[in-house]
């Protein structure tokens, strides 16, 4: 890893949590994700299963984490199944976490080789009368692939029929939906390590630079910087893609008068930020372009006003959209007695701002959180409105992370600029040079 991780408290701590939640007389089992192939040999970049890393601070393939409060024997409350390295993978891959290193890095003390697993779910399971296992129950996922958490499952219900086999997964949304202050710390990370590279690309945009081009400043800063990479696939989208909202080709060259939607952002020891800025390719907004910014950032303050400790999604949406609703009549782009007899289930607002304000971050861009829950102090959220003028070529969307305090909320991106004033200010001066 190029990343410093995080303390291996913040894991102790969040295994006790889990450990605290389960049935008497149950044990949980956690996998990593699988290495995808791509043709060949090839595989696709590798990425920690979420919820094995929250609960352990393994960052490793192959790997299998099972806790076991009520086992008769301390030992076996809490066990880490790791790859054995061997001289082979140590000269080809290099070498793999030490049993020493593990328990390092999770405070876990019975770090075993995977190759027990077997074994050890045989003997521990007599003990048991509950198996939770985990799956991605995310309400956005599309499983078209069949990962080690349905062959995990398959198995345990082959092998272990009797049992009671029970869902993780809410248990998991619930503890990861409020962040840890260690967890906040990596999160700010990420966002300060974006901050560096948006300041870096406002004195690379103009007119003819490709889209490709925005992309490789990014990741060249991010890198710099011990991040593994974007936190999600990028979007450069320049003039009409900036209405695009999931633009992603990024294989355009950037023309006088139009606008760059940004939204890119960097991860940091597997915690995500997620941001999104909207500049003039020639440093300066239009009229008409500034009047649209502007409308976009008052409705922006606006929702981290009310996105506030006891307001449900729902409502927060809701509220937004009337806010939205204001904005877009002041544009011109709504009739005032069109918005007052309008189908409520189909509001006008849509059609120029289509998608939803807020969603969850942390270890995954779009974090989990239980279904319609209040917002609460301790979640960290972020704020993304939007206008889409097709017509216009004009596609303008901010977007900041926030964590929710008991009083007020922590903007975790307020050193990136975001004011339109003080963003000409800075393409102006990188371009002179001063």
């Amino acid at each position: 890893m190029r990343y410093d991780p995080a303390d291996s408290q913040l894991f102790v701590y969040n295994r006790s949590r889990l450990s605290a939640m389960l049935k008497p007389n149950s044990m949980a089992i956690l996998d990593s994700n699988d290495l995808m192939p791509t043709n060949a040999d090839g595989t696709l970049p590798w990425r920690q299963n979420s919820d094995l890393y929250y609960l352990s601070g393994i960052d490793q393939e192959e790997s299998t984490l099972l806790l076991f409060p009520d086992a008769v024997e301390e030992i076996d409350r809490e066990i880490l199944f790791i790859k054995e390295t061997s001289e082979h993978i140590a000269i080809w891959e290099g070498e793999k976490l030490s049993q020493q290193i593990a328990t390092k890095l999770s405070g876990i003390s019975n770090v075993q080789w995977n190759c027990q697993l077997d074994t050890v779910l045989e003997r521990l399971t007599q003990q048991a009368e509950h198996i939770y296992l985990n799956a991605n129950e995310h309400p956005r996922a599309d499983m078209t692939v069949q990962t080690r958490d349905v062959r995990l499952l398959e198995k345990c219900q082959q092998n272990f029929p009797h049992h009671h086999h029970e869902r993780l997964a809410p248990l998991m949304h619930q503890l990861r939906v409020i962040k840890h202050p260690l967890e906040i710390k990596m999160i700010q990370k990420a966002c300060d390590i974006t901050e560096a590279g948006f300041r870096r690309v406002l004195g690379f945009i103009g007119q003819g630079v490709g889209e490709w081009e925005i992309e490789a400043e990014f990741i060249h800063e991010f890198i710099k910087r011990q991040s593994t990479g974007f936190a999600y696939t990028p979007i450069i989208a320049s003039g009409k893609n900036s209405c695009v909202l999931h633009y992603i080709k990024n294989n355009q060259r950037c023309q006088d008068g139009e606008l760059l939607l940004m939204d890119v952002a960097a991860e940091y020891g597997n915690w995500n930020s997620d941001m999104t800025r909207t500049v003039p390719v020639n440093g300066k907004f239009s009229e008409r372009q500034r009047a649209v910014y502007d409308a976009v950032l008052r409705v922006l303050r606006k929702c981290n006003d009310i996105l506030r400790p006891g307001i449900t999604p729902k409502d927060y949406q809701n509220q937004t959209i009337d806010f939205m609703e204001g904005e877009l009549i002041e544009l011109g782009l709504i009739d005032k007695d069109e918005a007052k007899q309008q189908d409520p289930s189909k509001p006008l607002v849509k059609k120029y701002f289509m998608h939803s304000t807020s969603h969850h971050l942390g270890l995954d861009v779009h974090d989990v959180c239980p279904p319609d829950e209040p917002y609460a102090p301790g979640m960290v959220l972020t704020i993304e409105p939007g206008i889409y003028i097709p017509d216009e070529k004009i596609g303008i969307r901010l977007e900041n992370n926030v964590l929710i305090g008991e009083k007020e909320n922590l903007d975790l991106m307020s050193n990136i600029p975001i004011e339109a004033d003080e963003i000409e200010t800075l393409m102006s001066q990188a371009n002179t040079g001063s």
